[in-house]
């Protein structure tokens, strides 16, 4: 057991690091070149359908405040990302995408989209179940220590 838990580990930390590079290497690659792993990141989160505050965004990718000012700063600077008053409480500013912004985000989404797919390649339901149980224990444990 102790062999099989190193060599869990040691994919963990194989994937984590893939999936970034994998990332920053097709991005540095792509039309989006102007923009880091991180802000790609917050335009993840800043999504396209849900408007949300800066604080919201922040909260998501654990920043602070001011960091996701100049986040959100660069973002609109680069032509991706907007603010705009809330309509039912003006005082209130949201985040959102533009159409540059969201072309990306569709990128991003089909890149995970693909990922996954090839993770669960050849797995029935029972299978799928327990990975997710998996993940799902990965999750808290990372919420509980965020």
């Amino acid at each position: 057991m102790a062999d099989e838990y190193q060599q869990i580990n040691k994919s963990l930390i194989r994937i984590y690091r893939g999936i970034l590079w994998i990332e920053e290497k097709k991005l540095r690659e792509s039309t989006f070149s102007d923009l880091t792993i991180k802000e790609m990141h917050a335009i993840d989160a800043i999504s396209m359908y849900d408007h949300q505050t800066a604080t919201q965004v922040a909260k998501k990718l654990h920043l602070s405040p001011g960091t996701m000012t100049a986040t959100a700063n660069r973002l609109i600077a680069k032509g991706y990302a907007e603010r705009f008053h809330d309509q039912e409480d003006r005082r209130v500013i949201r985040l959102g995408l533009t159409h540059k912004g969201r072309v990306l985000y569709r990128a991003h989404r089909a890149f995970h989209n693909m990922m996954v797919k090839s993770f669960l390649k050849n797995m029935d339901e029972n299978e799928q179940k327990v990975i997710h149980k998996a993940l799902r224990n990965l999750e808290d444990f990372l919420d509980d220590h965020s």
